[in-house]
């Protein structure tokens, strides 16, 4: 499918894994009590950062990649009925794999 967003600068496009329901002791959690996820897949690259003289700073992401990303980091979209976080690079702790 066809993503209609391209990032710009830094930024990178991650669809958040979505956790599981957990069932503790029998409790069902509710949607507002679960904690948000910590991982996700990059959907999209923007367009690279430029350091001041210019040069173009290579991601050290690609399109694919399984990410670790910071709990409160990037900002939430909606697209297709599907979530997305469009976040800076530096939010991204590190690679999964």
């Amino acid at each position: 499918m066809a993503i209609n967003v391209k990032p710009l600068a830094d930024r990178v496009l991650v669809q958040p894994l979505e956790e599981k329901e957990v069932k503790k002791g029998g409790i069902i959690i509710p949607d507002t009590a679960k904690e948000k996820p910590q991982e996700g897949t990059v959907v999209a690259l923007g367009t690279g950062k430029v350091d001041e003289n210019g040069k173009k700073i290579e991601f050290n992401v690609k399109v694919g990649d399984k990410v670790l990303i910071s709990k409160y980091g990037g900002t939430e979209i909606k697209l297709d009925d599907i979530n997305y976080l469009i976040l800076r690079e530096d939010d991204i702790l590190g690679i999964l794999g």
